[in-house]
């Protein structure tokens, strides 16, 4: 049986560009929320593309005057949702470890079925795969 929900999420793609400042993560997880609406894994993903988003705008070129980060997300109900950001690359330097709390791609890894990273100085594109539960 389909609820009205789920009805309302069907297959699709979008991409919105967002300036590179902190405040925009929060547009990205308000727009994902209303996107996402009636998806039993939702909070999963909202959270997954917040950490990349923030991220991009902490760590990358994104982060400049003028720069900006790019969300892409690819929903397949009933299989899985694919979600991209895409900054303005630069270079990546690892954060010294707490032990005592998680960091953020850690916690990425740990919702997510798949999790890579693509791209260079120029450019990066960090990517999620979260699968839709078994029902």
């Amino acid at each position: 049986m389909t609820t009205p929900g789920s009805r309302a999420l069907a297959l699709r793609a979008t991409a919105a560009t967002y300036p590179g400042r902190a405040e925009q993560v929060g547009a990205a997880r308000a727009d994902l929320r209303l996107l996402l609406a009636g998806c039993p894994i939702a909070d999963d993903v909202v959270h997954c593309a917040s950490e990349l988003a923030a991220n991009a705008v902490r760590h990358s070129q994104s982060r400049l005057a003028g720069g900006t980060f790019i969300v892409r997300t690819e929903i397949y109900p009933g299989d899985y949702i694919w979600i991209e950001v895409e900054d303005e690359g630069g270079t990546w330097l690892e954060a010294a470890r707490d032990p005592g709390r998680a960091h953020g791609l850690e916690i990425v890894r740990a919702l997510a079925s798949d999790f890579g990273v693509e791209g260079d100085e120029t450019s990066r594109v960090v990517w999620v795969r979260l699968d839709w539960p078994v029902r």
